[in-house]
């Protein structure tokens, strides 16, 4: 049977970062029809409920019905150290991450890690997400098979690093790309599971590694890469002295052939000019981080200035090193970092990160991120006035944006009315 749910519709017929607010489509009483996992239909609640008389009916009154959230750089193996105090990147790696990372070697504590997160994640409204495994396979098994069981579309990969890194947690240049390749065979395009090429960034693997890896992606272009990139100054310091021969931090990946239309970059804070030209030029994506880049002292994304030269942009909760599994306070961090780099981020475009944008910067903006037709069926129902705090402010509102934005800036899991993956609902009220 088809579903026919109702409510405050909001999607988009463009980006917001380069077209404004206009480019939000906002239905005050609309619906969104779906059959067989895919929406067929949008558009005004009434003429759908005459259209289709036998459709089951879910009325959300006056909640907001969006694209679910894509978070386009996790760490799911960090579930348990996020709020870790006290540390920047490199002390975080190794006082937090790389002993934590050494447990998922253990199937069985990968696979309850997996399943924790992932319901968390729901639990926020998030329904994609790329994550970074560990150097493990058996970590990318367990949340492929995880994610596979809850049917839903999401990208990971297992972790490379060879070096600067303990004993256990290094694998090699022929090994690394040996595992990975097995892995896409194993999961890449099965069901709705992508696997991601991964080395963890620069300063973790030899040039040999970035060789191999950069000819695993060169075989198979299918697949999107990920790493880090230029986080925080030490680290890019640290870059400068490993690669003496490199132009820049991103010159360790563009000669090994790890730059182009599917590269996705966590973080692209402290770039050089170069750097935003090449990004420009072969459709990298980058990912914006705030939670993480406030709480770990990163800097301040410059969200303008990628965001004219044309970037392809995403938003993500980074954790565990972003402190919130939670967009909604992922993208209130991003309107602060905004904020202070003199840039007052309009709530659409803030969606837009946490939805569309994300989605394109994955290379699935046809399938998930948005509202429309042939899309994938992956939404979530946000209450508007979850809290008495939000609630009040809310009622002030005299459109959508000062009724959303409340819900942006203090809103939580409790925002979050229903949940719906690939036509089912997995939470509702």
């Amino acid at each position: 049977m088809a579903e026919l749910l109702l409510g405050q519709i909001l999607r988009f017929g463009g980006n917001p970062l380069h077209e404004g607010p206009d480019a939000a489509r906002h239905s005050a009483r609309g619906g969104v029809l779906i059959e067989d996992g895919v929406i067929r239909a949008v558009g005004e609640a009434d003429d759908l409920r005459r259209q289709h008389p036998q459709a089951h009916v879910t009325d959300y009154g006056a909640a907001v019905i969006s694209a679910g959230f894509v978070d386009a750089h996790v760490h799911y193996p960090q579930t348990g150290i996020i709020a870790s105090w006290g540390k920047r990147l490199i002390d975080w790696l190794n006082t937090y991450t790389f002993p934590e990372e050494m447990r998922f070697g253990d199937p069985e504590h990968a696979g309850r890690i997996a399943s924790l997160y992932l319901d968390l994640v729901l639990a926020n409204g998030t329904t994609t997400v790329a994550s970074y495994c560990t150097i493990h396979p058996a970590s990318v098994d367990a949340f492929m098979a995880e994610a596979e069981s809850r049917n839903l579309r999401v990208f990971a990969g297992k972790t490379c690093m060879d070096r600067n890194a303990p004993e256990g947690l290094r694998d090699t240049p022929q090994s690394a790309h040996d595992d990975s390749l097995a892995l896409i065979e194993r999961w890449h395009g099965r069901g709705r599971l992508s696997y991601v090429i991964t080395p963890r960034f620069s300063p973790t693997s030899t040039p040999e590694q970035l060789e191999a890896l950069g000819a695993l992606w060169a075989a198979r272009p299918d697949c999107l890469m990920q790493t880090h990139l230029s986080e925080q100054t030490d680290e890019v310091a640290w870059v400068r002295s490993l690669f003496p021969e490199a132009r820049d931090y991103l010159d360790t990946y563009e000669r090994h052939g790890l730059l182009g239309p599917g590269a996705v970059f966590g973080h692209a804070i402290h770039l050089e000019p170069r750097e935003i030209d090449r990004l420009a030029e072969t459709g990298a994506a980058v990912v914006h981080c705030p939670t993480s880049n406030t709480f770990i002292g990163s800097g301040l994304f410059d969200l303008s200035r990628l965001a004219a030269r044309g970037l392809r942009i995403g938003l993500a909760t980074d954790t565990g090193g972003g402190s919130s599994f939670s967009m909604l306070r992922t993208m209130a961090a991003a309107y602060e970092i905004g904020q202070l780099r003199g840039n007052a981020i309009h709530p659409s475009v803030l969606w837009w990160l946490a939805t569309a944008g994300s989605a394109a910067s994955l290379r699935v903006a046809d399938r998930i991120g948005n509202i429309a037709p042939g899309m994938e069926a992956d939404l979530v129902v946000i209450d508007l006035e979850s809290t008495p705090a939000v609630a009040q402010r809310a009622r002030r509102a005299d459109d959508i944006w000062q009724a959303l934005f409340p819900t942006i800036m203090m809103g939580d899991d409790r925002a979050i009315r229903a949940v719906w993956i690939n036509g089912r609902p997995v939470r509702r009220d």
